[in-house]
């Protein structure tokens, strides 16, 4: 299917709305001790912020390791956007895979914190490049 810029330009809104959305759930989440819930909204919300990016650079994917190869290479090792970020995609995401396929992890409140803030910052670094 091919989008028109229009079409485009209202995923691309529709998806940061989504990134800042999962923010707020998880802060919910994380205030209610449901921590395995809220890694899976950390990484959903720099999912969504990512997928983003990519439709504004009119790369699609529906898997998330092309996505986030395809934002390592024009990004990360372009010195785009800082190193750090890649770092924390990939931590997010293998913290959201543990939560949902591991039934007997445990994260630590301190871990999900900071998996939070930097899920913060990552949106609102990639949002600057939208």
């Amino acid at each position: 299917m091919t989008l028109t810029d229009e079409d485009r330009d209202t995923l691309i809104k529709y998806n940061v709305e989504k990134s800042k959305k999962a923010i707020e759930d998880a802060q919910f989440l994380i205030e209610n001790n449901k921590l395995n819930i809220a890694a899976n909204r950390i990484y959903y919300g720099i999912f969504y912020i990512l997928s983003a990016l990519a439709l504004k650079h009119r790369f699609s994917t529906k898997k998330h390791h092309q996505l986030h190869g395809w934002f390592n290479k024009n990004f990360i090792h372009t010195n785009i956007i800082d190193e750090k970020y890649g770092k924390i995609v990939k931590q997010a995401f293998k913290i959201r895979s543990d939560a949902d396929y591991d039934v007997t992890k445990i994260f630590s409140n301190e871990l999900i914190e900071k998996s939070f803030e930097e899920m913060k910052e990552i949106i609102s670094s990639i949002e600057k490049l939208l």
